[in-house]
């Protein structure tokens, strides 16, 4: 760039350079405690269901639940489950360590296009660490007077999506200067996204030895209440659902959507997908897959939950062969679905 171009043109003579100005990208994913035992768990689960998103109970009633049953007795047994996934190598859980390298692809890809070299990728999460607050403060500090938030999930929920907005705004209150900001939408129907999923489940099965008669598309459910007060969630998933099931060319009875993670006493999303792997089985089913599209990154809910608990529940009630296939992750298409998001939402500012 000349003297005489961008932000240096008509600057006093005795004015101190001024940098270009850069554009920032934050993806955001839900989070991971930070280790396995009792206090990391404590402290995390703490954050996460005092978020008033996720749990919208009064908190009169939620308050003495929360800190005196739960957080007393949850923390160790989710520590188990923690880590029978956890990397020893890095001393991290592989959402972390994908959402790291989902972003370093993603800059890669970004910084080879043209304006790219203006372009920042950072990654956070919205419990735990790295936090949103402190990425975001790291990317006004290196010069980006504009953000596009992601929020990682391509199905909208006030419980995910709203909360990375809440927290967001939240950080913005403690800035002199704020940036100018954006939060991508959903992708729930993007083409690239189906694409990519019908891509992932096609290699998938091509490595397996058997063919499914049944495949589950498993979401991450959600209260009941939440759809009935305008959540949009259930319907994006059905719309995911069918798109995914007419790009691999599947009849209804063959691709199914279900909903898993439910947690308390309240009516959850249905079908729920612990019942409909028994219900299969228990029907004669020998051959079952599922796939949780509503996830960017494996995790707990997909590795542990799909892949041991519902694989145990499968072949406890007669099933044989049972397959969990991987989340797009940071896979060529999982990247190019991100890539495809930011480079649509960056439109006007690179």
């Amino acid at each position: 760039m000349s003297p005489a171009a961008g932000p240096q043109r008509n600057l006093p003579k005795d004015h101190p350079p001024v940098p270009d100005p850069r554009v920032g990208v934050l993806l955001v994913n839900l989070g991971t405690p930070e280790a396995t035992d009792y206090w990391s768990m404590r402290r995390y689960l703490k954050e996460f269901l005092s978020d008033r998103r996720v749990v919208e109970t009064s908190r009169l009633i939620w308050w003495p639940i929360l800190n005196f049953i739960i957080l007393t007795f949850r923390p160790s047994r989710s520590g188990r489950n923690y880590q029978s996934i956890w990397n020893e190598a890095l001393k991290e859980l592989p959402l972390k360590t994908i959402t790291r390298s989902q972003a370093e692809k993603l800059a890669a890809r970004i910084a080879s296009a043209p304006g790219g070299e203006n372009v920042i990728i950072d990654w956070a999460m919205r419990y735990g660490r790295p936090s949103i607050a402190a990425r975001l403060e790291a990317l006004t500090a290196g010069g980006c007077g504009r953000v596009l938030v992601v929020p990682l999930y391509p199905q909208y929920s006030a419980a995910t999506t709203a909360s990375v907005g809440d927290k967001t705004f939240e950080a913005l209150t403690r800035m002199r200067w704020q940036p100018a900001l954006r939060i991508a939408p959903p992708w729930h129907d993007e083409p690239a996204y189906i694409d990519a999923l019908a891509a992932s489940v096609r290699q998938s099965l091509a490595k397996l030895d058997f063919e499914p008669e049944v495949i589950l598309a498993s979401f991450h459910g959600i209260p009941q209440e939440y759809f009935l007060k305008g959540d949009p969630y259930h319907c994006q998933c059905a719309k995911t659902a069918r798109l995914l099931g007419a790009a691999l060319g599947l009849p209804p009875d063959k691709f199914m959507l279900t909903f898993q993670s439910r947690f308390g006493p309240r009516e959850w999303l249905q079908p729920y997908t612990d019942e409909t792997v028994i219900a299969l089985a228990r029907k004669g089913v020998k051959r079952l897959a599922i796939l949780t599209p509503g996830f960017v990154a494996d995790c707990l809910e997909t590795i542990e939950e799909i892949g041991v608990e519902n694989a145990g529940y499968f072949h406890a009630n007669g099933g044989e062969k049972f397959a969990r296939i991987e989340c797009l992750n940071d896979s060529e298409g999982g990247v190019s679905v991100i890539e495809a998001v930011v480079r649509r939402e960056l439109m006007g500012w690179v």
